[in-house]
């Protein structure tokens, strides 16, 4: 199909208001890319319509998809599972799984993170755990099995192997989430509810491309563990995807590329500091600067409270504020791609940091406290600057990406920006 004028590709699934597909496959060919969100009834009729040339297939169809092919490749048998549709010239579809190429890049991948300093993981020694027996899943056992593993188990809801028993695979070296458990818009949950039960685990994979960070992959780094998330694997398969779609060869060298791309886009910026630092100000710049989006989380508090943050204060404590102020923060951290000025204080709540953390960037505006603004602002007042200081500044260099100092608005969201697209 490779230069045809008109062909159409997609993404077929149940919920695709999370999907980054069009992202990646704008990056990998000319060619329209739809995301076809479709009921389970819709399923049938829309593979029947001729409405496309090829697609990719989601949760929770890659199975439901089988019979509708006419053909099936060498490795969607294997794998038992389809997640990429080749529409021929006779209308017959062709079925084949890219889910394959893309764990056995990620994971060859995870064996050579050696070479950059970390220890390398090696599946094929020791126990790995596979949560979730859906099609992702099937390729993932297909994969560890075609790299050389031996001792590859399966837990699910039901069946012999399920959550409830799991501290029997407690001598397990690798753990790799297939589920959607974690998965925007559900952030903040994990399909595990104590990682500690595996005593031996060396690295944990999550194939959740979004968040960037999952809360299964927040349990392994507070315990040590390596953990390695989604999103290379969705654009390994994808440029296989495209491959097939196009009747062409793409590098492996646009992955990595692809991957940073996509991730710079679709990470939120949240800059945060002392009150009076200047991140809104400096927010509003790189925003404009960046083209995306700008929110101000203490505009939002306002909003939702019906009142100025200082009778927040004043007549419901600081505790109401704080949970409000943590609630519109996950609010606006589950999406992506925008730029978000924080209050001072949301580093005083410890369950804020993940949720900063799980799909942004977190830049810390510094600034002399000379040089702050505490008109308005009732804990600079009241608790004095230079106390506040004492406790948030630490946290702030702790939790931050970046520090950058505010040396004015513009020179600082131009610093911002070019920090940012260093990234990766």
């Amino acid at each position: 199909m490779n230069g045809e004028v008109g062909v159409k590709f997609g993404l077929l699934g149940e919920k695709l208001g999370h999907s980054v597909s069009p992202q990646i496959h704008a990056e990998l060919g000319d060619y329209e890319y739809l995301l076809y969100e479709k009921a389970p009834c819709e399923v049938e009729g829309f593979l029947r319509s001729g409405e496309f040339d090829g697609l990719n297939v989601t949760i929770p169809y890659k199975q439901a998809v089988m019979p509708f092919c006419a053909e099936l490749s060498e490795t969607a048998r294997l794998v038992g599972s389809v997640n990429t549709i080749i529409r021929r010239a006779d209308g017959t579809l062709f079925g084949d799984n890219t889910d394959f190429y893309g764990i056995g890049y990620l994971l060859d991948k995870v064996v050579l993170e050696g070479r950059r300093g970390r220890r390398p993981v090696h599946f094929g020694g020791g126990k790995t755990v596979v949560l979730g027996s859906g099609g992702s899943s099937l390729a993932v056992q297909a994969a560890l099995r075609g790299g050389g593993a031996v001792d590859v188990v399966v837990v699910s809801r039901t069946g012999d192997n399920n959550y409830e028993n799991i501290d029997r695979h407690r001598d397990a070296l690798h753990l790799i989430n297939t589920t959607p458990v974690g998965m925007y818009p559900n952030t903040g949950t994990s399909p595990i509810a104590d990682l500690g039960v595996f005593q031996n685990l060396r690295a944990v994979v999550d194939i959740v491309a979004n968040p960037a960070i999952t809360e299964l992959m927040f349990q392994a780094e507070e315990r040590g563990i390596a953990a390695y998330g989604g999103l290379t694997m969705l654009v390994a398969q994808a440029k296989r995807a495209a491959e097939l779609f196009l009747s062409t060869e793409i590098s492996d060298e646009k992955i990595d590329e692809i991957a940073g791309k996509v991730e710079r886009q679709t990470k939120n910026i949240v800059l945060v500091g002392m009150p009076g630092c200047g991140k809104s100000t400096v927010g509003k710049a790189l925003a404009r600067l960046m083209g995306r989006k700008f929110v101000d989380s203490d505009e939002l508090i306002v909003e939702a409270a019906g009142k100025p943050i200082l009778e927040i204060f004043a007549e419901d404590g600081e505790a109401a504020f704080r949970a409000l102020e943590s609630q519109v923060l996950q609010d606006i951290c589950k999406q992506s791609g925008l730029v978000i000025a924080t209050g001072g204080g949301i580093v005083t709540r410890r369950e804020n940091f993940n949720v900063m953390r799980q799909n942004s960037t977190v830049v810390f505006v510094d600034r002399e406290i000379s040089e702050l603004a505490v008109e308005g602002r009732p804990l600079s007042q009241n608790g004095g600057i230079e106390a506040l200081a004492a406790v948030r500044l630490p946290i702030y260099k702790q939790l931050a990406d970046f520090v950058v100092k505010n040396v004015g608005v513009e020179e600082t969201a131009e610093e911002i920006y070019r920090l940012i697209l260093e990234v990766r």
